[in-house]
């Protein structure tokens, strides 16, 4: 979610059997695949879903003065009244903290001010993360919907959540708007609106980290729900043969130890299967183990 956004426009191209929409947001390349001979069709389902994403960019980017997450992140310690897709959000970010017992944590995006995972050697000092994990802690928030109040140098970050959230705002509004079958994917986390009339499934690749650029080593036919990934293949340090992830464990401030390179999960919407990637990430060593309790299609890469 960067301030510096492009051109907000939709264009739309044929591809195979379907309409082909295209867009940014998030800081993300987005599409919406409709299985439509109109081309019309499918860039006014292309502008439903890409406008409901800037709606939810410019409400929750952390890089935009005047939205709700701005007032919150300056309220010096003030209470502020939340509306309520807001507090929703915040409700389901409490549930993820303490389902993680506090490693998923909405204050850690802190840490962003000593971490920049630009592929470079740069590590910050233990002393400067010590010091910003001084101002991270769910448990220090005082919640009571609809009342937030944080203690002064305390921030809150849903880009954990946000783009999960969108997809699923998306994919809803496109089912709302006709029967048709489309593929919502914003940046790689993806949703089905309803199955397929033409074809077994929606096919999607499902990269190895160390293969970004060459073809998707699986790739599924999905016919319904979700997927949603969360890895390291662009955002990491490289600092004497030691990969540095950017999964950060709010607790200590550094990278989780042991962590996969990438977790791909399966589940009814995007924003669960958001949920158990990003915890399974944040389990290190025990991601397998833990989506295994799960009973969820997942692929795990190492």
């Amino acid at each position: 979610m960067a301030d510096r956004r492009p051109e907000r426009s939709v264009r739309v191209d044929r591809g195979d059997g379907c309409w082909r929409g295209k867009f940014q947001a998030m800081a993300s390349p987005c599409e919406v695949l409709c299985e439509t001979d109109d081309a019309g069709v499918a860039k006014r389902l292309t502008r439903l879903a890409a406008t409901e994403a800037w709606r939810i960019e410019d409400k929750f980017s952390r890089y935009l003065p005047g939205n709700i997450v701005d007032r919150i992140n300056n309220a010096q310690g003030r209470p502020v009244e939340l509306d309520p897709e807001t507090a929703h959000l915040i409700d389901f970010s409490a549930t993820l903290a303490e389902l993680s017992d506090g490693r998923f944590d909405i204050t850690s995006g802190v840490l962003r001010r000593v971490w920049r995972f630009d592929g470079s050697d740069r590590i910050p000092s233990a002393a400067a993360v010590a010091r910003i994990v001084e101002s991270i802690g769910w448990h220090r928030v005082s919640w009571t919907s609809p009342s937030l109040q944080m203690p002064i140098g305390m921030q809150i970050d849903l880009g954990g959540i946000g783009k999960e959230y969108a997809v699923d705002r998306a994919a809803q509004l496109l089912r709302d708007a006709g029967s048709m079958s489309c593929l919502v994917n914003f940046g790689g986390d993806l949703a089905v609106t309803t199955r397929s009339r033409q074809r077994d499934g929606w096919k999607v690749g499902i990269e190895a980290p160390n293969t970004a650029r060459l073809p998707a080593d699986r790739v599924l036919n999905l016919q319904n729900g979700a997927l949603a990934t969360s890895g390291d293949a662009r955002r990491f340090l490289l600092k004497d043969g030691i990969r540095y992830s950017h999964i950060l464990d709010p607790k200590t401030g550094w990278p989780v130890p042991n962590a996969p390179r990438s977790v791909t999960v399966a589940a009814d919407t995007c924003t669960q299967a958001g949920m158990l990637s990003t915890l399974a990430m944040l389990e290190g060593a025990g991601a397998e183990t833990f989506l295994d309790a799960q009973g969820v299609r997942y692929w795990c890469h190492r």
